[in-house]
């Protein structure tokens, strides 16, 4: 049995377990592995997201709170990798260092070869490793885009000027190869398109948004379009 399809079968049968549980050596047997390995395939289901409860002692064992999550994703190499090459080459994108870790915990759970031949392939595709913004800042960025609260940033203009603003967010975009924070500048009472790599420092303030929508940004470009959650 492949570790994949093993991780699928165990989130299982821990799920069927209820609030019983089932112990290593049981499932070490189940499986016809070691109970090293169980244990490596338990962490591995936890990290993924999988809602892996513990009990000590005498009987004791393992088991999956209810309302748990589909099982781990079955990848390809070649799916593996082309993940693994969209977020590293990308690292300015917004949620970039929670893609990577999302990615990571899929990985985790690929069985070995599969992960090994991703890996071997990455080695074949290179990326221009730019500097990116201060997380700090990405991190700011974010959370008052996720919460639509007003934003306090000192920028730099092209020409070299130095502001400090009140921003409210309203939608990240990209183009020639530049990350741009859209939103609706208080001191010029505006729309404005903002370098994300201009902005120097920034923090969320505490005031909610006054309802500005990716309406009011104009019409985007013929080729453009938003990140969706579902193809179509």
């Amino acid at each position: 049995m492949k570790r994949v399809e093993r991780l699928h079968a165990l989130s299982e049968m821990l799920r069927r377990s209820g609030k019983r549980g089932v112990s290593a050596e049981r499932l070490a047997r189940e499986f016809e592995v070691s109970v090293r390995t169980i244990k490596r395939d338990l962490d591995a289901l936890e990290n993924s997201g999988a809602p892996v409860w513990s009990r000590p002692g005498p009987g004791g064992g393992y088991g999956l709170a209810t309302g748990a999550p589909l099982p781990p994703v079955t990848l390809s190499p070649a799916q593996a990798m082309a993940l693994m090459a969209a977020v590293s080459a990308a690292p300015d994108a917004p949620y970039a260092d929670l893609a990577a870790a999302g990615i990571q915990k899929i990985l985790d759970v690929l069985d070995p070869k599969t992960r090994e031949r991703a890996d071997e392939m990455g080695s074949r595709v290179w990326f221009n490793a730019l500097p990116s913004s201060s997380r700090a800042i990405k991190s700011a960025l974010e959370e008052a885009m996720a919460g639509q609260r007003v934003i306090r940033m000192r920028y730099t203009a092209k020409d070299e000027t130095t502001t400090s603003r009140d921003v409210e967010p309203v939608l990240f975009a990209s183009t020639n190869g530049q990350w741009y924070l859209v939103g609706w500048c208080r001191l010029r009472d505006a729309m404005r398109w903002f370098t994300v790599a201009r902005i120097e420092r920034a923090s969320v303030t505490k005031t909610a948004c006054s309802g500005h929508t990716i309406h009011e940004v104009g019409e985007p470009p013929a080729n453009a379009r938003p990140v969706l959650t579902k193809s179509g």
